[in-house]
């Protein structure tokens, strides 16, 4: 294993990124999978979600490369079922360092993944989504919340904005004290959640092959392609990340602590 400096126990790394950015990344490849990751992305029968997980699995090897300082290769996560015990399902984990958590997520064309101290969870869902119906989301999200946006006059963005948030606590295993952090990437038109126990994310975009990002280079992965900016867990951040249309992505507000 390539030596390199050790995690940072205060804060996580979150990356959100079209589905092509990843793909056309020259860091990373379908030839870093395990056999039984590429078995049951073979499995998926339609293109487009095939190529959302592809790229879901490849960019959490990224992420967690810039946060251990190991190469993607040795940053592959693993699945265990706590019910059956068995391998390739379940909350993915990082072998050899239990005191770091990784989550991914992919829709439609986006992905995320963040690696972090502890339980860490993250979801992502196109800006344009709108969750229902609202008797289902009473069931799976806390119901005055939801009373609370489905009284505005535009529902749908307060609701979607539930629902990831949401996904993002059930991914990190839903406990007391987690922090919950909430923004939109505006050049991907993507809304994205992370639940964690780190006091501060750093958030970043991949922006694929042929762009250069912010320097950063940790343990064989160059900063070329991946742009980051740090946000904190006190009151509100506003932070902007360049993406990939070169843009500033809205601010980024600390919801606080997860229920």
């Amino acid at each position: 294993m390539t030596e390199g400096p050790q995690p940072d126990r205060d804060h996580a790394l979150a990356l959100v990124a079209t589905t092509r950015e990843v793909l056309d990344h020259p860091g990373v490849h379908e030839g870093l999978l395990a056999d039984w990751e590429r078995r049951r992305i073979a499995a998926i029968r339609l293109p487009g979600r095939r190529d959302d997980v592809l790229a879901a699995r490849l960019l959490v090897r990224l992420c967690a490369a810039r946060h251990t300082g190991r190469t993607p290769a040795e940053s592959a996560p693993a699945q265990r079922c706590p019910e059956c015990g068995g391998p390739g399902h379940g909350r993915p984990y990082l072998p050899g360092l239990p005191g770091v958590g990784v989550s991914m997520s992919h829709a439609d064309g986006l992905v995320a993944a963040a690696v972090g101290p502890g339980a860490v969870g993250i979801d992502v869902e196109p800006a344009a989504r709108r969750p229902g119906p609202l008797r289902v989301l009473r069931r799976l999200l806390p119901e005055a919340e939801v009373a609370e946006a489905a009284a505005r006059p535009d529902p749908g963005p307060a609701l979607l904005r539930l629902w990831v948030r949401g996904e993002a606590r059930l991914k990190a295993g839903g406990q007391a004290g987690l922090r919950l952090f909430e923004w939109t990437d505006g050049d991907r038109a993507a809304v994205v959640a992370v639940a964690t126990e780190a006091d501060r994310v750093t958030r970043g975009a991949v922006t694929g092959a042929g762009r250069t990002g912010a320097g950063c280079t940790r343990a064989g992965v160059t900063g070329a392609g991946i742009t980051w900016a740090g946000v904190t867990g006190a009151g509100v951040a506003r932070v902007g990340i360049t993406g990939a249309g070169g843009g500033t992505s809205d601010p980024v507000p600390v919801i606080g602590f997860a229920r």
